[in-house]
């Protein structure tokens, strides 16, 4: 399934929830946001039906988010069941770890293929003033599982900020030293409560991070499914990357829907336009699905406008930028 531009479209991002037990700065603000009511959110049912069109259509990577995916109940079960669904090839998610450890075996039995876990401080202090949470602890223990068990191959992302110590980003790079885990470090993006946030550009992190490296070497090969550049370190098992969306920019190579708990169907992080999935589902025929998901490509465009005020999108009169949290959004 290609867009207008030649991309090809083969990944979709599921968020199962708008719900999260944690608070990261960036992200909402301490009092959290309004939840959605049970009856707002998709139900299990109707994300397979989705998935299941999208499939048809050339879909074949799936990534389930949140919020945070495993404060939703039956979610072993959705991974099962979006396993069996004819063309779909993989089943990630994205965590922050807090439940991951006493859910890993579940989630490995029901053929989970990959993890990556949010982890942006390493200190209980700085944890706690990035998250406003005590929940360290159960991360880290995690983390000890994913090392020790080694059923699902795992990634650690890390939102780079300019008050983040450079020990703590040197701790975080770590992990890939100790383990065949692969360490991403993402440039902030400028969406709901992070538009007002200093962002770390990916040449800054890099620097500060070189003490605890040494030389980043480019990789070449090809990991994941996402916009990641990679670097080899001398004496690490896994790698170190790089997200940058606004430094390095990646629109041009852009493969992903993102699918919102409410059944929104998003063609672009950084806009507010879409297709609403509802009516297509309660039509009920697969082929309604279809056309629906289609629309929501033919739509997506070319590039985000991270770089822009909102102003000089006035003038030019595109798009509007989406205000939502991305707990919210599903990024």
């Amino acid at each position: 399934m290609k867009d207008h531009f030649g991309r090809e479209i083969d990944y979709l991002r599921v968020s199962v929830t708008d719900r999260c037990n944690l608070r990261c700065t960036y992200c909402m603000p301490e009092e959290g946001v309004p939840p959605l009511t049970h009856a707002q959110i998709l139900r299990f049912s109707e994300i397979l039906r989705i998935c299941e069109a999208a499939a048809d259509l050339g879909i074949h990577k799936v990534k389930v988010t949140g919020g945070e995916p495993l404060v939703r109940k039956g979610i072993v079960s959705l991974i099962h069941d979006l396993k069996q669904i004819p063309g779909i090839e993989q089943v990630t998610m994205t965590t922050n770890g807090i439940l991951l450890g006493e859910m890993y075996e579940e989630l490995a039995e029901a053929g989970l293929d990959a993890v990556t876990v949010s982890l942006d401080a390493v200190t209980p202090e700085s944890y706690r003033r990035i998250t406003r949470r005590d929940e360290l602890g159960k991360v880290l223990a995690s983390l000890e599982t994913v090392k020790e068990r080694g059923l699902i191959p795992c990634k650690i992302n890390c939102v780079a900020l300019p008050d983040t110590p450079d020990e703590e980003l040197g701790a975080i790079a770590g992990f890939a030293r100790e383990a065949p885990v692969h360490v991403r470090f993402i440039e902030l993006m400028p969406l709901g409560h992070g538009s007002g946030i200093e962002r770390l550009p990916e040449e800054a992190c890099m620097k500060r991070l070189f003490p605890y490296t040494g030389l980043l070497v480019p990789f070449d090969g090809i990991l994941g499914n996402g916009p990641a550049r990679y670097y080899t370190a001398e004496g690490f098992r896994g790698k170190i990357g790089f997200i940058s969306a606004i430094s390095h920019a990646f629109c041009d190579s852009c493969n992903r829907l993102r699918l919102t708990s409410e059944g929104f169907l998003k063609s672009c992080l950084y806009y507010d336009t879409g297709v609403d999935l509802r009516p297509a589902l309660e039509e009920g025929g697969k082929e309604a699905l279809r056309a629906a998901v289609r629309a929501a490509v033919e739509r997506k465009p070319l590039c985000h406008s991270f770089r822009k005020t909102e102003n000089e999108e006035k003038r030019e009169n595109t798009d509007r930028r989406d205000a939502r949290q991305m707990s919210q959004i599903g990024g």
